[in-house]
C-alpha cells in the first residue's frame, strides 16, 4: 500500500511539472481569481470507481472541447439557499483556511456553488427530499424548490484547491469537492446537448478518464481523488493546494 501511494505521489509530481510546461499563455493583464466550486460525482458501486465528466462545447472561448468536472464561480444566491444538513465541521474549517475574511457563510457558499453549478450544467441535483418546498432565492435554486429537495453538502469531501496562474484571461480560486453518486436525489433531462455548455456527459473509470482530453488541473485532481480512494476516502485525508507564485506551480497542503 505504501509503495502504491508513493507511485501515485510520483505521478502527481510529474503532472505538476507538466503544468509548469504547458498552458503557458500568461501574457494577459492581471485579473483577480474568482471563488469557484467544482463537483466530482463518484460512483463506487463496482470495483472500478467511475467519475462524471462533461465535454465542453467546441465553440466556447474557455477550454473548448475539453472534458471537465461540472463547476463554476460562486453566486450571491449561494449564501442564501437553505440546506438539508450543514457542512461537516472538518470541511468548514478547511474551506476557511488561507482565505481573506474567512467565515462559515463563505465556506458554505463555496460548497453550494459546486452543487448548483452541477445542476445547471448536468441536470443532476445533489440533495435530500424536503417535506415542503423550501424558500429559495431566484435562479437555478428554484429547480430544487420545485423538486422539493434541499441541497445537502454534509457528505462533501474537499479533494483539492487550485488557483489559476496570474496572466490568464480568466482566473478561478477553485475548490474541487467529491461526493458519492448515491447522494444524487433527482435528475432533469435535456440540460446537456449540442447547444449547451456541456455537449455530453460520460461516466468513466478513473484510469480511463485520465486518457481523455482535459485541462492539466483536471488530470491532477483525478490523481488526487485516486490517492484519497486508496486511503479509504476519509474526511481527514490531507488536502492539496495548488498555486503558482513566481512562475512555478507548487503543491502545498491546507
Amino acid at each position: 500500500m505504501a509503495n502504491d501511494a508513493s507511485a501515485r505521489i510520483d505521478r502527481i509530481n510529474g503532472l505538476v511539472l507538466h503544468m509548469n510546461e504547458v498552458e503557458r499563455n500568461l501574457t494577459g493583464p492581471y485579473v483577480r481569481a474568482r471563488d469557484a466550486g467544482t463537483l466530482i460525482l463518484l460512483d463506487r458501486s463496482d470495483p472500478h470507481p467511475k467519475v462524471l465528466l462533461g465535454k465542453r462545447h467546441a465553440a466556447h472561448a474557455f477550454m473548448p472541447g475539453k472534458y471537465v468536472f461540472p463547476g463554476g464561480q460562486v453566486d450571491r444566491t449561494d449564501t442564501r439557499m437553505p440546506v438539508a444538513r450543514p457542512l461537516a465541521q472538518e470541511l468548514e474549517a478547511l474551506l476557511m483556511k488561507r482565505v481573506q475574511r474567512p467565515s462559515p457563510a463563505k465556506a458554505r457558499a463555496l460548497a453550494l456553488a459546486a452543487i448548483r453549478e452541477t445542476f445547471e450544467e448536468t441536470g443532476i441535483i445533489v440533495g435530500a427530499p424536503a417535506n415542503e418546498a423550501p424558500a429559495a432565492p431566484k435562479g437555478a435554486w428554484n429547480a430544487f424548490v420545485r423538486a422539493k429537495i434541499l441541497p445537502d453538502p454534509s457528505a462533501l469531501q474537499l479533494i483539492g484547491r487550485a488557483i489559476t496562474p496570474p496572466g490568464r484571461p480568466r482566473r478561478f480560486d477553485a475548490r474541487f469537492f467529491a461526493i458519492d453518486a448515491s447522494r444524487i436525489a433527482h435528475r432533469l433531462d435535456g440540460i446537456t446537448g449540442p447547444d449547451a455548455e456541456l455537449i455530453e456527459l460520460v461516466w468513466m473509470p478513473l484510469e480511463e478518464a485520465a486518457l481523455l482530453d482535459m485541462p492539466a488541473v483536471t488530470r491532477v485532481m483525478l490523481e488526487e481523488l485516486d490517492l484519497r480512494i486508496a486511503a479509504g476516502f476519509r474526511q481527514d485525508f490531507p488536502v492539496p493546494f495548488y498555486r503558482m507564485p513566481r512562475g512555478r506551480f507548487l503543491r502545498e497542503t491546507l
